[in-house]
């Protein structure tokens, strides 16, 4: 099973390859791929990325408190959110404390905090979706136990030798005004979207008066023939149940 690793900035590229390393031990059918690591030399790293997650299964995001709003990590998580399921792809918080911090796309997918209870659920959910391929969860079990503390150690070690970046929180004007821009277009095609349906309603009684208005009439032209027929019997065949039938 193809997992796509998606990683930005130094931290997140260690932790991102320090995942694929794990998961090969751990769950050996996996077979996780990062761009660090997995793009030929002299191959055109945007196609060979857009192939990738044509056909992955199983999606990682690795996600810091510097990368959460970088393009490149909106860009594959939006990838991955429209080409797989909801349950398939999940993000890392490596220094992450409130996955409530994040925005879409990356607030819908599930979250894996950096701690062995969370890693061992996002490592049962890789197993499970191997489906015939899996291994029994006894098993996996004791596969886990082995390799997490080096997981573990090596997480630790890797926060250490890469210090926090510092976050620029300021938004900036253009941010802001596009903010707006986008909000106005939407409230302006909710509001077509409103008129439109109102304008349909509109017709819809007046169509329904038009037709009113012909029964209305064709009932009183046939009454009319009613009355001018000579014939007794006829007159007797028709009879205004009948004509209710017909026109209500």
């Amino acid at each position: 099973m193809k997992i796509f690793i998606s990683w930005s900035g130094e931290r997140s590229k260690k932790i991102a390859e320090l995942l694929d390393g794990w998961l090969r031990c751990v769950i050996q059918a996996s077979s996780p791929w990062i761009s660090s690591r997995d793009i030929d030399r002299g191959a055109l790293w945007f196609t060979e990325i857009n192939e990738k997650l044509s056909s992955v299964t199983f999606g990682i995001v690795c996600l810091t408190k510097e990368n959460k709003t970088k393009p490149w990590i909106l860009f594959e998580s939006g990838a991955l959110a429209k080409g797989l399921s909801s349950n398939r792809v999940c993000t890392f918080l490596i220094d992450i404390d409130n996955p409530n911090d994040l925005e879409n796309p990356l607030a819908q997918f599930n979250h894996t905090l950096p701690t062995k209870e969370s890693v061992w659920s996002l490592v049962r959910t890789i197993n499970i979706a191997l489906q015939e391929a899996a291994l029994h969860e006894n098993v996996l079990d004791r596969v886990f136990e082995t390799y997490w503390p080096q997981f573990e150690e090596r997480f630790n070690e890797i926060l250490k030798d890469t210090p926090d970046t510092p976050v620029d929180n300021t938004r900036q004007e253009s941010d802001i005004m596009d903010e707006i821009l986008s909000t106005v277009r939407m409230l302006n095609r909710r509001m077509r979207d409103i008129e439109k349906n109102q304008m349909m309603v509109d017709m819809a009684n007046r169509e329904l008066i038009n037709l009113y208005k012909f029964t209305d009439s064709y009932k009183k032209n046939v009454f009319k023939h009613y009355q001018e027929i000579d014939d007794k019997s006829e007159r007797e065949d028709i009879t205004n149940k009948k004509l209710d039938d017909i026109f209500l």
